[in-house]
């Protein structure tokens, strides 16, 4: 347990420093997490006797990180649609050793970990030009932003997993993850829509969209945690990694936040947030 606290608490420290640096600091660190997030899921793969296009996820997964660095959606389209040709050229060509089936895996596996964590860089940079004043400092519209994002979604897995541990009496999903209740799925839906209310109200945000995000937070985060339950439960591996000491791996710790990013993005897009 002090482990994971140590653990805990120096990952808060280096996460806000590297997200208030923002630029190619931020860029690359969450290239890097996507790499190691992708050796993670191939290993899993691996695991349960599946081969995945490992080196050509590793390219697809860069390509991915660095378009969304430099805004560049057309090239993300165009590195996606590669990925996919030469995933299944490597198919045809290695077919005695590289079935459909796989190829398929690795498709998902580069399009789940590349496009979400893509969006974690695009979510720092949305709207670069808007500065907000706050009471903390200046900072832009996606850093605060991705501040909502992290809190919010920390405060779902919190508030659930206390709730959970002292009220809960009927299971979420038994079969996926049985930890899992539906008193703590609606104490971190709760949890998570005040934590965002108030970080909205804080930063001058409207109030009903604030409560709609909090909600739909608490909604995706939960549904991106079980995801990488159902890979766990079908691979057999009990954590995707050991890198982060008493927490496991990259994936176990960036599941919901592999959701949550890419929601808070098109949030931000849908209702025209990015001239507040």
């Amino acid at each position: 347990m002090l482990t994971r606290i140590i653990t805990g608490v120096s990952g808060i420290a280096l996460a806000a420093f590297i997200i208030m640096q923002g630029g190619w600091i931020y860029a690359a660190f969450a290239i890097i997490l996507s790499l190691l997030a992708w050796h993670e899921y191939a290993a899993a793969f691996s695991h349960a006797g599946q081969s995945t296009s490992y080196i050509l996820g590793f390219l697809a997964v860069t390509l991915f990180g660095c378009c969304a660095w430099f805004g560049n959606s057309e090239g993300l389209i165009a590195g996606a649609t590669i990925s996919v040709l030469l995933v299944f050229a490597e198919a045809i060509f290695l077919h005695d050793r590289f079935a459909v089936d796989q190829a398929c895996i690795s498709i998902a596996g580069i399009f789940y970990v590349g496009f979400c964590f893509a969006h974690l860089i695009l979510l720092r940079f949305i709207a670069d030009a808007v500065v907000l004043t706050t009471p903390v400092g200046n900072m832009t519209l996606g850093c605060a932003f991705l501040w909502i994002m992290f809190l919010g979604t920390w405060s779902s897995d919190t508030f659930a997993y206390f709730i959970g541990s002292f009220l809960g009496k009927h299971k979420l999903c038994p079969t996926i993850s049985p930890k899992k209740t539906i008193e703590g799925f609606i104490g971190g839906l709760i949890g998570t829509i005040v934590v965002v209310t108030s970080l909205g109200w804080f930063l001058s945000f409207p109030i009903f969209l604030m409560v709609a995000l909090g909600a739909s937070i608490a909604i995706v985060a939960t549904i991106g945690d079980l995801a990488e339950s159902v890979i766990k439960r079908y691979t057999g591996v009990k954590d995707s990694g050991r890198i982060i000491p008493g927490h496991g791996g990259v994936l176990d710790r960036f599941d919901s936040v592999m959701f949550t990013a890419p929601l808070v993005y098109y949030f931000i897009k849908f209702f025209g947030l990015v001239g507040v």
